[in-house]
């Protein structure tokens, strides 16, 4: 692949992925173009793009996952290349190739990689020949509920029903017995069917109380590939991300570089190029197990670069392009801690329901270490069409202890009004007492589920009134290791529900 200068790029995404990529084009000089639906003609990303270009009418199906309407949208407005960002079409094989058929540069991996990471039992087979560890499973052709039966009896119980063809938690129940097993292949099988168009199942042995470790990897067109180290994301809620940091806590070098060899590995097992991130799961004895590849940019990328002092996406374009990576293996060097949490339209104390309005007033936070990553402001009108989220809000300190307290300091800045959004809630996540102890796992949520949902206020007025009442001329008692107290603001739900 030869060395070509991307000058103009147009953005297939909305919201804050867009609005971080017109940046970095601003600063390159690169001329931006941001393909939008019709009905986000004047939508809050579009301010920070030199021109844009209409995808037409109607739902996201129609607009943003349109292959052909991308590329007559790259044509029209004379762009060089395609950045997919992430969600929508970000890892369809199709754009990847269709892009190469048009003559643009698609700032992403090749259509191959892409197809070979996009069926999990084909990766899991894939890895398998790299010798990269994977949860024991089941992955064959065989899908017959009989042979099903058999292999998870072989597997066995507790155990993980996925889609082959998916990810991000669609199509994936648990079968903690064979009394379960029935129910979760047909549900398994109508989410996939209806999320993918393919309904077909792998099984994995469920590992218990695991955390969520992924590698960033990036590989250029000579096919050198480097990790830039890892980020946990064991804060999640329905196989959600909610929380996400660098480097992870209570994790020791020996496990990195081990990890991290599994990572290149996978990475040049399907010759990688551009960003990527290879997932693992780590049980509580240390055992690491590939996950899945994501052939795309991570929505938690802000943390790596911040910690590395690099900007991802510039290295998305110029690699893009044909140049060579910007770092040498070996020479990156993490500074410091940094926590990303995703701030969403939904209301925590009614089943996380999104929740749908306009934002009248939209303060973000500023300050040392605080970045603020968003795609709307204020009079933009949240709807229930697209994902809920409002913005990514990223701490960096010099120790993981200050990361957390300016992440606490920059939530409770955080103003909102026009909608509930969950900020109370992550401010209760991040102070419990066990996530400053780095003892974090994908059942966190769950597990501290009582500490981070506080009383109705009402109640909680009555209660603590009580309370009072009862403490008056009595020496004040510390709390129990791994409760949370409630603050004041907690109580009232936060500024604006936030």
């Amino acid at each position: 692949m030869g060395r070509e200068v991307i000058r103009s790029l147009l953005v297939a995404n909305r919201g804050e992925i867009a609005v971080r990529i017109a940046r970095t084009c601003r600063e390159m000089g690169v001329r931006s173009i941001l393909a939008f639906a019709e009905d986000e003609r004047h939508a809050f990303p579009r301010r920070f793009f030199d021109e844009g270009a209409s995808l037409g009418p109607g739902e996201a199906g129609e607009t943003y996952l349109g292959v052909g309407k991308i590329i007559d949208a790259a044509k029209r407005s004379g762009a060089d290349a395609v950045h997919p960002g992430y969600g929508f079409l970000s890892e369809r094989a199709e754009l990847a190739a269709a892009c190469e058929e048009a003559g643009l540069v698609f700032v992403g991996p090749p259509a191959g990689a892409i197809e070979a990471m996009g069926s999990k039992a084909g990766a899991r087979t894939l890895m398998e020949r790299l010798g990269v560890p994977v949860v024991p499973g089941y992955h064959g052709e065989e899908q017959s509920d009989a042979r099903l039966a058999a292999e998870a009896d072989r597997i066995g119980f507790p155990l993980l029903v996925k889609a082959s063809a998916g990810g991000g938690g669609k199509g994936m129940k648990v079968a903690f017995g064979r009394r379960d097993l029935a129910e979760a292949l047909a549900s398994a099988r109508r989410e996939a069917l209806r999320a993918f168009g393919d309904d077909r199942l792998l099984l994995e042995k469920l590992v218990e109380q695991p955390r969520h470790v992924e590698f960033q990897i990036f590989g250029d067109a000579r096919g050198e590939i480097v990790h830039l180290f890892e980020r946990d994301c064991s804060i999640q809620r329905r196989h959600q991300k909610v929380i996400e940091e660098t480097p992870a806590p209570r994790f020791t070098d020996d496990l990195r570089a081990r990890m991290g060899e599994s990572a290149l590995a996978a990475a040049r097992g399907i010759g990688y190029r551009n960003a990527g991130t290879v997932e693992f799961i780590l049980d509580p004895g240390g055992a690491y197990y590939f996950l899945e590849m994501n052939t795309r940019l991570q929505v938690e990328h802000p943390v790596t670069e911040m910690v590395l002092g690099v900007d991802l996406v510039r290295a998305q374009i110029e690699t893009a392009g044909g140049a060579p990576l910007p770092w040498e293996r070996g020479a990156l060097r993490q500074r410091g801690h940094a926590i990303e949490a995703r701030i969403y339209a939904e209301d925590p104390d009614q089943g996380f329901l999104p929740q749908t309005g306009t934002l009248s007033r939209f303060d973000l936070p500023a300050g040392p270490g605080v970045r603020v990553d968003s795609g709307v402001g204020e009079g933009s009108e949240v709807t229930v069409r697209y994902d809920p989220m409002l913005a990514k809000v990223i701490a960096w300190g010099e120790t993981r202890e200050t990361s957390i307290d300016r992440l606490v300091r920059a939530l409770e800045e955080t103003v909102v009004f026009g909608v509930t959004t969950n900020a109370s809630y992550l401010r209760r996540v991040v102070r419990h007492p066990q996530f400053r102890q780095g003892r974090v796992g994908t059942h966190f949520l769950t597990a501290h589920e009582r500490d981070l949902h506080p009383p109705d206020p009402i109640e909680a007025a009555a209660v603590a009134a009580v309370l009072s009442a009862e403490a008056r001329g009595a020496r004040s008692a510390s709390p129990d290791e791994g409760a949370v107290v409630p603050s004041v603001w907690d109580l009232a739900g936060g500024w604006g529900r936030g």
